[in-house]
């Protein structure tokens, strides 16, 4: 038996504040990262670049963030899920273990939403692991008919028999995508609170990891001021189960 830690963090594009108050949170990010001394890290709102934040931020790095943020060691891939005017942010994963392959798809419900799914197969101990990273809809018929076409996804993508991790911001504050993913045969913490939003007083369970093939053992979410100053989420840490 080996254990998997996974960690999920949606880091709000590395900034935060607005106006003239608003600040570049992605150094400290960097360093938070590399505390979760997780074997993968799910990602959302992850920029690949901005143009006038560039400009901006005198401290912008140069790497994109999904690889500014990657600890010495992990891999990290990157999609793409809504392009904007100044540039383009989506869903990144950083993996301890060897990345074989990588995929995405689209799973926008409406033109005001451009949402996706990051899929990586990895290597874990000679076990081909899946994970899929999401962020979902904000409106709840939206998350619903987004978690069928990740059901659908996943039938097509990933091998029945295949260990599976399904991880991100599911803005699924009501609870409401329990009974449809585990009808997917995903499950999760279901009798542990674990509010990850808003950070500053976190009341909703919005970030979630669910497994199929690997047993969840334990998760947190770590508080204090340093987490609440650099994203409106908290991260979400959990330690599965995954056997020989």
């Amino acid at each position: 038996m080996s254990i998997v830690r996974v960690a999920t963090y949606n880091i709000h594009k590395g900034v935060q504040g607005l106006g003239p108050a608003r600040r570049l949170e992605i150094h400290n990010l960097a360093h938070a990262v590399e505390q979760f001394d997780a074997d993968i890290v799910c990602l959302q709102e992850v920029r690949s670049h901005h143009r006038k934040f560039e400009r901006y931020f005198t401290r912008w790095p140069e790497l994109d963030q999904a690889g500014y943020l990657s600890p010495e060691g992990y891999e990290s891939v990157y999609r793409t899920n809504a392009v904007t005017r100044h540039g383009e942010h989506g869903n990144a994963l950083l993996s301890r273990w060897p990345v074989i392959s990588v995929g995405h798809a689209d799973v926008s419900d409406h033109r005001f939403e451009q949402r996706g799914l990051l899929h990586a197969q990895l290597l874990v101990e000679g076990v081909g692991v899946h994970v899929v990273v999401v962020h979902l809809g904000l409106i709840h018929a939206s998350r619903e008919r987004q978690v069928q076409r990740l059901g659908q996804f996943i039938a097509r993508e990933v091998p029945p028999d295949a260990p599976l991790v399904v991880a991100g911001d599911f803005n699924d504050w009501s609870a409401q995508l329990l009974k449809p993913m585990a009808a997917l045969d995903l499950h999760t913490f279901e009798g542990i609170r674990l509010p990850t939003y808003p950070s500053r007083l976190p009341l909703l369970h919005l970030d979630r990891i669910f497994a199929r093939g690997l047993r969840p053992v334990s998760a947190h979410v770590p508080h204090g001021m340093a987490w609440r100053r650099m994203s409106d989420h908290l991260p979400l840490i959990a330690d599965l189960e995954l056997a020989a």
